[in-house]
């Protein structure tokens, strides 16, 4: 009877497990490979020593890469491709304040999160931090 009741205990954990990736999929932004190193010493990307100070990155991804110190160690750096809208219909979202703006239906997404108020979130990319030196990759 115990390794019944085990048994089903860990039937029901298998099953409420689940792939978060399937969720994160987003069927309106391919995905380009992107392999990138910034210094944040270099005037271009000087707002990037402070927080809450966005930086536009043209000609990677999508359509660009938004990226923004949201801590004293970690960054944020999103696609600025549009997470709700066909890549070709819209040119790359605008940098507002704290916020990124979608150019076509005028969605607000933060880039604390990358959250807004449509069913995709932005597209998120990975970053190794070395002193003022950032790998942007996925």
């Amino acid at each position: 009877m115990k390794k019944f009741w085990l048994l089903s205990l860990f039937v029901v954990l298998l099953m409420s497990c689940s792939d978060s990736r399937d969720r994160s999929k987003n069927p309106n932004i391919p995905n380009y490979s992107v392999n990138l190193t910034i210094d944040t010493n270099l005037p271009a990307y000087s707002n990037l020593k402070f927080i809450s100070n966005p930086v536009y990155i043209p000609n990677y991804g999508a359509k660009g890469l938004i990226v923004m110190k949201v801590g004293e160690t970690s960054y944020n750096v999103f696609d600025a491709a549009c997470p709700n809208e066909a890549i070709s219909s819209c040119v790359a979202m605008t940098i507002d304040g704290i916020n990124a703006v979608c150019s076509c239906d005028k969605s607000v997404y933060s880039l604390f999160t990358g959250l807004g108020d449509k069913e995709y979130p932005m597209k998120q990319y990975r970053v190794d931090i070395a002193g003022s030196t950032l790998r942007i990759y996925n």
